[in-house]
């Protein structure tokens, strides 16, 4: 890449900010070189800060589900900001915004607004613990929720091996209390419980996992957590920061018919605006301040602005056939691409529910974050960058996901099989059966 200005810009940001990013991913360390600085979006395409147009499969990592800068979106904003961009105290958005939410996901139903997916996360945790007067948790190896200290744990070498903390800065007796167990192992859930399950709180678990690339649940698996956790008195949380509202209405709780008893939701429900939400049954959700004796609380919860797009956005999802069209192009876009993949013999795993998918370069079926870690991600890496010359953009990442909008047409899904097709056509030979 010659001297651009999104080069010099990272040069800039560098000397500004820890490896020149605010979030890690997007530093391009995945898939190597410089990362695009995106000043404008419109529909299904962004642009960067050199003019280069590119078809978007990013979306903001998922909450873009009308493309960018929808005309609604957009006029909610502004109508909202015109009357005040916050004000730490309760207003009428927050209720328009829960009501739409419960109706579609029925299991919600008390719930409390906060800023990312990362403090809902954090917050059920804590709710999970103060409601079960128990503290260990589960989680599964490879699914990501949100960077608190409890959650940023990853497996040792047995797979019921209590936790080892996976970022510095965490102390090992808090990560102790985390035991994390292989995806779709429900065995090695049933094994925890008998040994553990009195000291359990909770299980928490993406119904699809999304953070290790696209891993869907294997049969009987999500059912499996509900009905070990319940037999051992221990709470299920689903973490559907990236599920709620994409792959169904109801998240995929409701395509599952798995019933959980408290659900954290992120970006999507204001549209891409600094948002999260967490709830569940009634009974447990009062035990929060200050109803309750277990405490949470957030100066910038349900800020009018976020509230006020999130609204704008699952109106428009509940008015229309959204999940059809939706549905409708992710099977032509997973048709165009595994043609394209067929026609390269190229060891690709691709995985689609709805409108999210996910590429894995390996040869085999990837269950769990062991197998997905045996793909080529060097091979990715080649593929991303190849993608991008073509003007396609994908996650800078082999282990993230790609979402669809409902912005993406017919001519954008042709244009990226065929990008497709020539980018695989210029990958290595040791990426090819």
């Amino acid at each position: 890449m010659s001297e651009t200005r999104s080069r010099r810009l990272f040069e800039t940001a560098s000397h500004l900010f820890p490896g020149g990013v605010n979030s890690p991913v997007r530093a391009f360390k995945g898939v190597g070189g410089t990362p695009r600085f995106l000043v404008r979006g419109e529909g299904s395409h962004v642009y960067d800060a050199d003019g280069h147009e590119y078809i978007d499969y990013v979306a903001s990592w998922g909450p873009l589900i009308l493309g960018h800068a929808n005309p609604r979106i957009v006029d909610a904003i502004e109508h909202a900001a015109a009357s005040g961009t916050s004000f730490g105290a309760p207003n009428p958005y927050e209720i328009e915004l829960a009501e739409l939410i419960r109706a579609a996901m029925p299991s919600l139903e008390m719930l409390r607004f906060v800023s990312s997916g990362t403090e809902a996360c954090m917050s059920a945790l804590r709710l999970a613990r103060g409601y079960t007067q128990r503290e260990r948790i589960i989680k599964f190896d490879g699914c990501y929720h949100g960077h608190a200290d409890s959650l940023l744990v990853k497996a040792g070498s047995g797979a019921l091996t209590f936790g080892v903390p996976s970022s510095a800065g965490i102390p090992k007796d808090l990560a102790a209390l985390t035991m994390v167990l292989p995806y779709n192992d429900a065995e090695a859930l049933r094994d925890a419980f008998k040994d553990h399950g009195s000291d359990i709180a909770c299980v928490i678990a993406e119904p699809v996992a999304g953070n290790m690339g696209l891993v869907l649940p294997e049969p009987g698996f999500l059912a499996a957590i509900v009905d070990v956790a319940h037999r051992h008195g221990a709470l299920v949380i689903f973490d559907e920061v990236i599920t709620g509202f994409r792959v169904a209405r109801g998240g995929a709780q409701s395509l599952y018919g798995i019933t959980p008893d408290l659900t954290c939701l992120g970006k999507i429900i204001g549209a891409g605006l600094p948002v999260g939400a967490f709830g569940g049954r009634a009974e447990i959700m009062r035990r929060l301040a200050p109803l309750g004796d277990v405490y949470q609380a957030g100066t910038l919860s349900g800020n009018p602005i976020a509230m006020a797009a999130g609204a704008a956005q699952l109106r428009e999802l509940s008015s229309t056939d959204a999940y059809e069209r939706l549905e409708l192009a992710g099977a032509t876009f997973e048709t165009g691409l595994r043609a394209a993949i067929g026609e390269h013999s190229v060891h690709v795993q691709f995985n689609r529910i709805g409108s999210i998918f996910g590429l894995f370069f390996n040869e085999h079926r990837v269950r769990d974050v062991a197998t997905a870690q045996r793909s080529d991600v060097n091979a990715y890496a080649a593929f991303f960058h190849a993608m991008l010359d073509r003007g396609v953009y994908l996650a800078p990442s082999a282990f993230e996901v790609g979402f669809l909008s409902l912005a993406h047409s017919s001519a954008d899904i042709d244009d990226t099989v065929t990008a497709a097709k020539e980018a695989l056509a210029t990958l290595p030979t040791v990426a090819r059966r």
